[in-house]
């Protein structure tokens, strides 16, 4: 099968190279955490669309997503049921279906564009992190690379720069396939001229494999520094009396927990098992009264931090601006009291705020599960912390918000030299979500140069330095202490100072690869329509612009 056969591969194939290719996507996120798959899928994604028509190429990057989406986010529809689960997995293959559009029309002559795949790649996640409702940036390219070598190019460009460099990998794995496979039928049908052209052929084959062993071995010189002014952290994973969305209805249960395993950990200090902390981290929603207008829920939070003697950042939800809540990171200090507060800027739609309600009850009146929305936070959360060796500044967090890159280089372009990302994760059950969860936390470490102390109320939490290494890491739904020393850093890496221009300008990339595609296929459409028998209409014109051979579009139709 040489690459002009396998632009003419039946469109059943094509499918099941898309599906396969979608599964090695699913089992590179943590859950299976297969990092390697991930190039793979992109290889059998991108090879599915190797010389097929645009709207193929829609059809084939909407079956990968689903092959993806479906088992990866089977988490958010654990406890309210299937629908929500299977319309956030359709909206967002939608998007790699657009990109199985661009790619087909990238790819139309026949060949891999390994630089064009890896920018569409980026083109569709930076639309899918924003759009609509903000995004939703959950299984990126980029969150596979946690616990790879790969992770340490984030210090360099940033998530959008490891999503570009993983796609890269796996195009260039199609690329040297596709010249495999074109060579290797080549010599079966006796088409290799003598010892000079097969020498040729080898060479061309081993370029993109070369390619990407060393783009993966470079990983390995990427400096990581992990120095630093050591700081003395302590993480509370209190736990909840039941997983599941009711674990909000045993609120005082919750903060108890807290409180609880706070104490326990004060007993583990005076005792000298672990050393005296600098900071204290209670997860999101570990305290759902608000100490604010509650007396009981106040009085307990300031004998917790005058029993453990150390600054205490609580994760709570605040009743106000009435009739809304806020979803809040909460700092209190020995001796003052609460000094300073974050709330959350980008509450998740569907779980902490409703559009178009009325809407959406049409389909499911799961919508009414909801009964209280959260506001958006407006201000960039920075906490000065006082230890003995100085102020040291901690940018809060919450939860969903880590997977957004310019929420979490802001506290760090304000001078964060801490990192804490507190979550609840009760309402995903036993699933991967928060595995999947702590791997973006991970990746943010290495990004920003930060320690992270990733706390939830039910695990899995995390002591993350800034190589993206976890140390005292917990199980789910379990009470646990996590205390450790994290080095502070305040230099930036180079995906800080860059921000996210490097993103925009790939993207800008993109299109105009498209652009220029799309106008080169009509070039030739047109060549083929004024090179042809005015009389015979031999020639047809597909979706994309671009023109077909009657023969080639008659054997392509068999095969579908």
């Amino acid at each position: 099968m040489s690459s002009a056969k396998l632009a003419r591969l039946g469109l059943p194939a094509r499918c099941l190279l898309a599906v396969l290719g979608g599964l090695a996507l699913w089992l590179a996120f943590p859950g299976v955490a297969w990092w390697p798959m991930a190039p793979v899928g992109v290889a059998l994604i991108t090879l599915s669309t190797v010389g097929t028509r645009a709207r193929n190429g829609f059809l084939l990057g909407l079956l990968g997503g689903l092959a993806c989406f479906l088992p990866t986010l089977h988490w958010s529809g654990i406890y309210v049921g299937d629908l929500p689960w299977i319309a956030l997995s359709i909206t967002e293959s939608l998007y790699l279906a657009f990109m199985g559009l661009a790619i087909a029309v990238v790819q139309r002559t026949g060949k891999v564009r390994p630089g064009a795949v890896a920018a569409l790649w980026v083109l569709q996640e930076t639309l899918r992190s924003n759009v609509p409702f903000g995004g939703f940036p959950w299984a990126r390219l980029a969150w596979t690379t946690a616990d790879s070598p790969l992770m340490r190019f984030a210090s360099i460009a940033g998530a959008p720069g490891l999503t570009f460099l993983v796609a890269l990998l796996g195009a260039l794995i199609a690329l040297g396939v596709l010249r495999l496979v074109g060579r290797t039928a080549g010599r079966i049908d006796g088409h290799t001229d003598g010892d000079t052209e097969r020498h040729i052929d080898v060479r061309r084959v081993l370029i993109p494999f070369a390619a990407t062993a060393i783009i993966a071995a470079t990983a390995f010189v990427v400096p990581v520094p992990t120095s630093g002014r050591p700081m003395q952290v302590i993480g509370i994973q209190g736990n909840v009396p039941t997983a599941g969305l009711d674990f909000n209805a045993q609120r005082r249960a919750v903060l108890d927990n807290h409180v609880t395993a706070t104490a326990q950990a004060a007993v583990m200090v005076r005792s000298g098992q672990i050393a005296h902390p600098d900071l204290v981290v209670w997860p999101e929603n570990s305290s759902d009264i608000d100490p604010t207008r509650n007396a009981d829920a106040a009085t307990e939070i300031a004998q917790t931090v005058a029993n453990i003697n150390a600054p205490l950042i609580v994760g709570a939800v605040l009743e106000e601006p009435a009739p809304k809540v806020s979803n809040t990171s909460m700092l209190y200090l020995p001796g003052k009291g609460l000094v300073d507060r974050y709330v959350k800027q980008h509450p998740v739609p569907f779980a902490e705020y409703m559009p178009y309600r009325n809407f959406f009850r049409k389909f499911s009146d799961k919508v009414d599960l909801l009964t209280t929305e959260f506001t958006h936070g407006q201000k960039v959360g920075v906490f000065d912390i006082p230890t003995s060796r100085g102020n040291v500044k901690v940018g809060p967090v919450i939860c969903f918000e880590i997977a957004y890159d310019s929420i979490t280089r802001a506290p760090v372009d304000r001078g964060a030299q801490l990192l804490i990302v507190q979550t609840n994760n009760a309402t995903f059950g036993y699933t991967a979500e928060s595995e999947q969860q702590l791997a973006i936390s991970q990746v943010r470490a290495v990004e920003h140069g930060r320690s992270v102390v990733h706390v939830s109320t039910v695990g899995v939490s995390g002591l993350i330095t800034p190589d993206g290494m976890v140390h005292d890491r917990s199980s789910l739904f379990t009470r646990k202490v996590l205390a450790g020393t994290l080095p502070l850093r305040s230099s930036t890496t180079l995906a800080d100072r860059w921000g996210p221009l490097p993103e925009y300008l790939v993207d800008a990339a993109a299109v105009v690869a498209v652009a220029l595609a799309a106008r080169g296929n009509r070039k030739r459409r047109r060549d083929v329509t004024d090179s042809a028998d005015p009389a015979d209409d031999s020639s047809t014109t597909d979706d994309a612009g671009e023109s077909t051979d009657e023969t080639t579009e008659t054997e392509e139709g068999a095969r579908v």
